[in-house]
């Protein structure tokens, strides 16, 4: 495109009409050996004509000296890319600067940008929401995208990669095509009535319609909820007496010192947690503060903290000493947390006579029970191994889940319970009520994806996005 043009596009008087023109840093935070700064909307092109003195062919890398146009001073040598809009990543005008990234080139070439008239830095998440508003990806994948940059392991990883690629999206749009060809039927019928060349039953295909999309999406959420639960992790919980040695087995957990450890009973007031990636399994991992009776306020809400977290997490460990009672130890593990599931740890093993044996692993009424010595690491592989098997079974199948965010079920709930009632309607009933039921269905759908009526979500979305995404 030729530079006159290319003024006449982006100068000011278009910057009442449309939107800012955003800037920002794109990659890792400096120094870093090569950094990408990102600017997109209407006057993108300024900032090559400004900062290089000309605009490179679309999607073409040109080496560049960049100055800062107050002084003309040079800034930096590095790539610059110009993408045209609307085909690029955000559907608007976008450059890119691929510089050295050291503080002192971003900062120059930020201040250099920020004179130029429309411009200003993007807010956390602009990109990617310019990008969805603009079409480019529906909220689906915009969701798999947040996903992705906060993957802790492996299968995290895959599952968000499967999200922005489309897995739910494009079933979703596939769902409500066929909604729409169905309540397009049912309008026909309610439109034409008396039409010779209109089929008398038009309804029925319809409802077929509905009641095959139904049960696709009852099996879709029969999933045990594994996106949801891969997404946040499962939390396992470290619970019991005091000096125990629960801290000491977090530490061996982490296989790094993250708990103080103390010969003194109370040491641990707050809940501490560390993140585990257990074969790309992510469980997080709480040690809470030992529960005993106590005068002590501090130590209370200690133990107030420790039964509220403990009590809400997938695994409770109860770790114990290795010489309590036997009877003693399942009694207060069916006490404390009925409703959870919870594992017998048995701990400074390494305390017992050499001449006393004991089981390194074993089954008991409350559960598996564990005898270990966190200082050692005797009998910790069959825990680890166990642990493993035990989130594994959590997680399912590995078959890929669609589902992976509570908003995305409720959507689909939503649109499961306007089908039922368009099916509940009798054979004779009101045609303009299961259009009706259709119509919610599908708006369900694309609220889903956010073709629809979705504004009210996006602020939540985008909030936790990095600046320069």
């Amino acid at each position: 495109m030729p530079q006159t043009n290319l003024r006449r596009l982006c100068y000011p008087q278009v910057m009442t009409e449309q939107p800012d023109t955003i800037y920002a840093l794109s990659s890792g935070r400096p120094p870093v050996a090569v950094a990408v700064v990102r600017v997109s909307g209407p006057c993108a092109c300024n900032a090559l004509e400004a900062l290089v003195g000309r605009v490179p062919e679309p999607r073409r890398a040109m080496f560049a000296r960049v100055r800062d146009r107050l002084g003309g001073e040079v800034i930096d040598e590095g790539l610059v890319l110009w993408f045209p809009g609307p085909k690029s990543e955000t559907g608007e005008d976008m450059v890119e600067f691929q510089m050295h990234g050291s503080r002192a080139v971003l900062s120059a070439l930020f201040a250099a940008l920020a004179r130029l008239p429309g411009f200003r830095p993007a807010d956390p998440g602009e990109f990617t929401r310019r990008a969805f508003e603009n079409g480019r990806i529906d909220l689906t994948k915009v969701e798999g995208l947040a996903d992705l940059i906060f993957a802790d392991t492996e299968a995290q990883r895959r599952q968000a990669v499967r999200q922005l690629q489309g897995l739910l999206g494009q079933r979703a749009d596939n769902w409500r095509q066929r909604l729409v060809e169905a309540l397009a039927l049912v309008e026909a019928q309610i439109d034409f009535p008396d039409e010779a060349d209109v089929a008398r039953d038009l309804v029925g295909p319809a409802l077929s319609a509905a009641r095959t999309l139904r049960d696709e999406i009852t099996a879709v959420l029969a999933d045990e909820r594994r996106g949801e639960r891969l997404r946040e992790g499962l939390v396992v919980a470290l619970a019991g007496p005091p000096n125990a040695g629960k801290s000491s087995v977090l530490n061996r957990l982490a296989r790094r010192s993250v708990a103080i450890v103390s010969p003194f009973a109370g040491t641990t007031r707050d809940v501490i947690e560390i993140h585990l990636d257990l074969d790309g399994c992510p469980v997080t991992v709480l040690d809470t503060a030992g529960l005993r009776p106590s005068d002590d306020p501090v130590e209370q809400e200690g133990m107030r903290r420790a039964r509220e977290r403990a009590s809400a997490a997938d695994l409770v460990l109860w770790v114990v000493e290795a010489t309590s009672e036997p009877g003693q130890v399942t009694t207060v593990g069916k006490e404390e947390f009925p409703r959870t599931e919870k594992w017998i740890i048995r701990n400074k093993t390494d305390l017992i006579d050499a001449e006393k044996n004991y089981e390194s692993s074993s089954k008991t009424p409350g559960g598996l029970s564990f005898s270990i010595s966190a200082k050692t690491g005797e009998g910790f592989e069959k825990l680890l191994s166990a642990l493993l098997a035990w989130a594994r079974d959590n997680f399912g199948s590995a078959e890929p889940a669609l589902v992976t965010r509570a908003r995305q079920r409720q959507a689909l709930e939503e649109t499961l319970a306007a089908l039922a009632r368009a099916l509940a309607e009798p054979p004779n009933g009101r045609e303009d009520i299961v259009a009706e039921e259709l119509r919610l269905a599908a708006r369900s759908l694309g609220r889903l994806t956010g073709r629809v009526d979705v504004e009210d979500v996006l602020d939540v979305i985008f909030r936790d996005f990095c600046i320069g995404k």
